[in-house]
């Protein structure tokens, strides 16, 4: 099941794996969202990501990490 902006745990889930080595305290907004849009599982239209959006993603990654 492809993957949207509202599953943050997910998401996060995918960049944890992704990106092991990565503190996602550090990460800019502008390349986490672009890190989200190249993951294989991810399929949402780009246009639909906010501010808050990145925050619920970053909070999630933090938080698993």
């Amino acid at each position: 099941m492809p993957l949207k902006w509202i599953d943050s745990l997910d998401i996060a889930l995918d960049l944890l794996e992704k990106y092991p080595d990565t503190d996602p305290e550090r990460i800019l907004f502008t390349d986490l969202r672009e890190w989200i849009l190249a993951l294989d599982s991810f399929d949402d239209d780009p246009e639909h990501c906010n501010e808050r959006i990145l925050e619920a993603v970053q909070a999630c990654w933090i938080a698993e990490k």
